[in-house]
């Protein structure tokens, strides 16, 4: 090959005659063409303006060869090709006509793993996974592609000094046949020992919380990458690095190494937002990270709108286990001024959290009191029908939540689940209640998504005009129904009114197609009612709407109309800027 290239350089110097040259591969479909053209010596000069006579003819010869050796990971063994070099005037064009033969197939595929390793599932999962298998055509990149998913799944478990015994591939060009033998020595398996700390802000011991093995437990790439996410979601450092040390092992018991940097202590918040159910607003928030070296939090939220105004104060105390367990008290205040009440209610909270099954479980007790006006928004406080009331409230509530997304900020396949329970056993009134909140997206092709919404709840209540606005159900608005004015859809009293009910149902569907990457537009369907008893009849809402997916996160507008409804006409806005979970 040197002697060629010198050959080409020696006549590029020597010629006076200056061409290109083109390369045409037939006979194969275009990924083979292209694996041809790439192992062809002549695709090098394609660009160049100076080729002789003399190379082009170097070149061709050349081609003869390398397109054969061009097909061999393709499974072409027996490949040939025609080679035709012509000129047509300054254009030389090197045409290379392949005859790819019979694929070879794999006719033993004979993949060895000891019983100890092959007895666990990802294990297991290499070895059924491998391919090509018998009977199939043999690929160099499937082949490597199995030998090392199975690899790393010895890795996984554990199997550190896994090694490849025999790993050979034997053709036989006369049959196109192949045989296939990959054959595993694991050793011993390895566990996972104590996890070292450093760099941390807190206390020794505190960190622990969120190791998800025992000393002693199998070793385990996914436990190291739970550790690594858990540590980041904590939201306490800015560095995480978690390191097996595999060479201090001892006994086959693997060190870990954790390197830490501590994030930011104060993080403060703040932003400007539009919807049409609150009206323009503000929010802003202090959140120290951590106040302690025990790990406590405190959260502060305020936000000011034209409709809503709410102020938030948390205090986390993290506790011991791999649960991510907390115990927080909360103090809040809430004015709110919709068309159909107006409240002003203060509230004290404590409640534990923690993970389960695969759900963040709340566990906590309520104390909501304060006054409230339904019926209107409060601007005509005089007309007849309003419903006065003062209310003091304490009850237990459970919660669980659940969110799965493939990507936070544009989810195009996942789901999130909202449960809440809660029961009053007395002071102003008894009550009980359940609700639900489902949402799940699905992509349909690249640039199609449907989302779908559904809301239940039930309250049974003994005295339901001590229920506050926020513990009753209405529906209408940006995320309920589209279509109808926020909390417009609800039960009304002898006068008319709004006055919300004991018990919500609402579906909706979303279609999404977006045109760019960031611009989009969505066409919908949302109904169902607020209601009593069995009192339910379907307010249904229907339009279109812009996605835009700004920086500040995705922006939806919305116009909705109500259908076949003598009662609501018209069309009305939407507007809510927000994750789609």
């Amino acid at each position: 090959m040197l002697a060629a290239f010198a050959l080409i350089a020696l006549a590029g110097a020597q010629s006076a005659r200056a061409d290109t040259l083109k390369v045409v591969v037939t006979g194969v479909d275009e990924e083979l063409a292209n694996a041809v053209k790439a192992q062809l010596s002549a695709s090098q000069y394609a660009d160049r303006k100076d080729i002789s006579a003399t190379q082009a003819q170097v070149l061709a010869d050349d081609a003869r060869g390398q397109a054969g050796v061009a097909l061999q990971p393709y499974g072409y063994y027996n490949a040939k090709a025609d080679v035709e070099l012509a000129q047509h005037g300054s254009e030389w064009t090197l045409r290379v006509a392949i005859t790819p033969g019979t694929a070879t197939t794999v006719a033993t595929l004979d993949v060895q793993v000891p019983d100890v390793a092959l007895s666990l599932p990802p294990v297991q999962h290499g070895v059924r996974a491998f391919v090509p298998r018998a009977g199939e055509q043999l690929e160099d990149a499937q082949y490597e592609a199995s030998k090392t998913a199975l690899g790393s799944a010895l890795l996984e478990t554990g199997w550190l000094d896994a090694k490849a015994t025999e790993h050979k591939v034997e053709v036989t060009r006369a049959d196109n046949r192949a045989a296939i033998h990959l054959h595993y020595d694991v050793g011993e398996r390895y566990k996972l020992g104590e996890v070292d700390f450093q760099g941390s802000q807190f206390k020794p011991g505190f960190l622990q919380r969120y190791v998800p093995w025992k000393p002693g437990d199998w070793y385990s790439q996914s436990s190291l990458l739970s550790l690594q996410q858990a540590l980041t979601d904590a939201d306490y450092f800015s560095m995480v690095d978690v390191e097996p040390e595999v060479a201090q092992a001892s006994g086959h018991v693997v060190p870990v190494k954790v390197e830490l940097a501590p994030a930011k202590r104060t993080v403060y918040t703040a932003g400007v937002f539009m919807g049409t159910d609150t009206g323009p607003g503000v929010r802003g928030g202090i959140r120290r990270r951590w106040i302690n070296r025990s790990g406590h939090t405190l959260d502060t939220q305020a936000l000011v709108a034209e409709y809503l105004k709410t102020a938030q104060v948390v205090y986390g105390i993290p506790r011991p286990g791999r649960d991510h367990a907390s115990f927080n008290l909360g103090i809040g205040y809430r004015d709110e001024n919709t068309k159909t009440s107006v409240s002003r209610t203060f509230s004290l909270a404590a409640n534990e959290t923690r993970d389960w099954h695969g759900f963040v479980r709340t566990l906590g007790v309520h104390l909501l009191s304060g006054t409230f006006t339904v019926g209107n928004s409060g601007r005509n406080v005089d007309i007849p029908g309003l419903e006065r009331g003062t209310t003091t409230l304490i009850y237990p509530e459970a919660g669980l939540t659940k969110k799965v997304a493939d990507n936070p900020l544009f989810v195009r396949n996942g789901y999130s689940i909202n449960l809440i329970a809660r029961v009053g056993p007395g002071i102003d009134t008894r009550f009980a209640q359940a609700l639900a909140d489902v949402t799940w997206i699905h992509a349909l092709g690249r640039r199609d998504r449907l989302i779908l919404r559904g809301n239940a709840g039930i309250t049974s209540v003994e005295d339901f005009s001590k229920l506050p606005p926020q513990l009753r159900f209405f529906a209408g608005g940006d995320r309920s129904i589209r279509g109808y004015a926020y909390e417009a859809i609800g039960p009304r009293n002898a006068y008319g009114l709004v006055i919300g009910g004991k018990r919500l149902l609402v579906g909706s569907a979303t279609v999404e197609h977006y045109f760019t990457r960031d611009w989009g537009m969505a066409a919908f369907v949302d109904s169902g009612d607020a209601f009593d008893g069995t009192d339910f009849h379907a307010r249904t809402g229907a339009g279109l709407g812009v996605r835009w997916r700004s920086p500040v996160g995705m922006v939806r507008i919305d116009l909705g109309k109500p259908v076949a409804n003598p009662y609501y006409h018209g069309l009305q806005l939407h507007i809510v800027i927000g994750p789609d979970l």
